[in-house]
């Protein structure tokens, strides 16, 4: 299949969604174990360079390749950020698990708390991006980091006002008071909103690929779509009962062995 074809962009994504995410999981399990975070975070940080690098050289490239440099230059500088999330070293100045019985707003507060630093950073990003490729050819690394952005903020927002499936298989140990903020529900008002929004971009796009007829065009948009997609799947995830968790459980030791060995068991 050639690489400028629609198809061929959509299982690109699907792979790079999936492989990303477990390549993630895999540093932060080994983060975990070691008890070495800040060193993993500053050992992957060229992932996050090589990212801004690709994402500044290809803002005025409408090649196919360009356009799929700027799809994973994105994903590098998003799977950094994520990554410093995850091994505690970048999350917010509240550390402590949710109190039972407070009011409302001081449970989003201290909710907030958990998560501030990374979500301010993930925001300054998306500014800095956004000023970067004012009026630039290939936006599609911009589109990439907004997407992951707008489903991410819409994901934990779900999750604090209550979803059926909390998965808390993958939480690491920086971040176990996290699952405490987090609510089990059979719905809230947001979920309908947020899967009807997702869904409609998703169309958006999908009419894009249709409509264009420039090659680069169209990996970029189905690109977009896949991933637009696959957050509005990670969406219904949380509150269809189906065990996604499998589809990288294989990769990583189980958490009981690690907790056991401790973080000598490396070195």
């Amino acid at each position: 299949m050639s690489l400028a074809s629609p198809w061929t962009a959509a299982l690109i994504a699907l792979f790079a969604w999936w492989a990303s995410t477990g390549a993630m999981l895999v540093v932060v399990r080994w983060a975990d174990r070691a008890g070495r975070p800040l060193t993993c975070v500053l050992a992957t940080l060229p992932v996050g360079l090589a990212g801004a690098a690709g994402f500044w050289l290809t803002l005025e490239v409408t090649s196919v390749a360009a356009v799929y440099g700027a799809f994973f230059s994105a994903l590098a500088v998003w799977a950094w950020l994520e990554l410093a999330f995850l091994t505690g070293i970048v999350t917010g100045p509240h550390h402590l698990p949710a109190r039972p019985g407070v009011p409302e707003w001081e449970r989003f507060i201290r909710a907030w708390g958990t998560v501030a630093y990374h979500e301010m950073t993930l925001t300054a990003a998306l500014i800095a991006m956004a000023l970067t490729a004012q009026g630039a050819a290939n936006r599609i690394g911009l589109w990439t980091f907004a997407i992951l952005y707008v489903a991410r903020i819409s994901a934990k927002l779900n999750l604090y006002l209550g979803v059926r499936k909390v998965n808390t298989e993958f939480i690491p140990r920086p971040l176990a008071h996290l699952p405490s903020h987090f609510r089990e529900a059979r719905i809230n008002w947001l979920f309908p909103t947020s899967v009807t929004g997702l869904s409609f971009a998703v169309a958006c796009l999908l009419e894009r690929v249709v409509l264009t007829e420039m090659a680069a065009a169209q990996v970029g948009f189905s690109l977009l779509a896949a991933v637009c997609a696959l957050a509005l799947l990670e969406h219904w995830f949380m509150v269809v009962r189906l065990p996604d968790e499998k589809l990288w459980r294989w990769m990583l030791p189980k958490r009981e062995t690690l907790l056991k060995e401790g973080p000598d068991a490396v070195r």
